[in-house]
């Protein structure tokens, strides 16, 4: 079996009912982008990038920041983030950020909506 009829048989169990019933339990989130800044290539970014990271880890293990992807492709953007806190709670915790406080990192915030229990593989 190949990935076009793997998905045309998932698809064809996806009811309105099914879907009706996966809608209605959505829950809010906040997404962050993080974009580096110049300020990134200055002596010392490296190690205040260090606890910029070790506070993430922390969020995480607490269970405020649900998802943390680092981004390296070399564009402007340096990662993204899905707080399980609204936007004006994640302003607070993001402000306080090394990095951000530094100057080495800006960021948006998106109020969004998914589905509980979502998660990486």
């Amino acid at each position: 079996m190949n990935e076009t009829t793997d998905l045309a048989s998932v698809l064809s169990r996806i009811t309105d009912e099914y879907m009706q019933e996966k809608l209605g339990q959505v829950k809010s989130y906040t997404l962050l982008l993080l974009k580096r800044t110049p300020k990134l290539a200055e002596p010392g970014s490296r190690e205040i990038v260090w606890e910029h990271g070790r506070r993430n880890m922390a969020l995480r293990e607490q269970g405020t920041l649900a998802i943390v992807c680092p981004i390296d492709d070399g564009s402007e953007w340096a990662g993204i983030g899905i707080f399980d806190l609204p936007p004006e709670d994640v302003t607070r915790i993001i402000d306080e950020d090394p990095g951000v406080k530094a100057g080495l990192f800006t960021y948006e915030l998106h109020p969004v909506r998914g589905f509980p229990g979502s998660r990486l593989p």
